[in-house]
């Protein structure tokens, strides 16, 4: 598939983010879309056909396939990267009401369209809460369907059709637990950058509230 939109998202996501929302989303684009792109679909590309067990009997080989892989670790990587990029388009349509808002009536209603804001910061804070939410569902979800953040070289199984218990053979266990531990890295890092964003802007906004409180009643 193409990653051109995933890519058009962050980039237009990324005029209207903070420091901190910056460094996220250089971190989603390099560190895991362009790895994903370049390095981690060729190391998956062939799972299923050089998942080897020491068994002629028919249906075995993929019966336990389906049984240790329920879903692709690289699809699942897939389905991550979509999910925690998504929130970000609440803000983009947010930023394109308030343009479009003083489109039709003509005139000026707001400072700046994309200062974070009023209802556009309940809507970024929204986002940082949801893509959190996604990085910490997903990482619960590929440890419980693995039993944990590792590929062994050599599974047993014993689903039927098998005769008995078989030995299979993963390939490239040891680079594909390398990117797997990578992955895991990078949605702690992706997980720490939008709690500081989310405590920053909160902490900022408090403050400001705080100090206009606190003007208006020495006036």
């Amino acid at each position: 598939m193409s990653w051109g939109f995933l890519r058009d998202l962050l980039s237009g996501v990324n005029k209207y983010s903070t420091g901190i929302g910056r460094i996220w989303v250089a971190v989603v684009f390099i560190f895991r879309l362009l790895v994903y792109i370049v390095v981690a679909e060729n190391i998956w590309k062939h799972e299923h056909d050089e998942f080897e067990c020491n068994t002629r009997q028919p249906g075995c080989e993929n019966v336990c396939f389906d049984h240790f892989f329920p879903v692709s670790h690289i699809r699942l990587w897939a389905l991550q990267l979509i999910m925690v990029s998504t929130p970000s388009l609440l803000v983009v349509f947010h930023v394109a009401y308030r343009e479009n808002r003083e489109t039709h009536h003509n005139q000026k209603l707001y400072k700046s369209p994309r200062k974070i804001d009023g209802g556009l910061l309940c809507t970024y804070l929204i986002s940082l809460i949801l893509k959190t939410g996604f990085e910490i569902v997903f990482l619960v979800l590929f440890y419980k369907l693995y039993n944990g953040f590792k590929v062994p070289r050599l599974v047993k199984c014993d689903v039927r059709p098998c005769p008995d218990t078989v030995d299979c053979y993963i390939s490239k266990a040891t680079e594909k637990m390398i990117f797997l531990h990578f992955l895991v890295a990078t949605s702690c890092l992706c997980i720490v950058l939008n709690l500081s964003e989310l405590s920053y802007l909160i902490f900022k906004y408090s403050l400001k509230c705080y100090l206009k409180r606190y003007i208006k009643e020495h006036q």
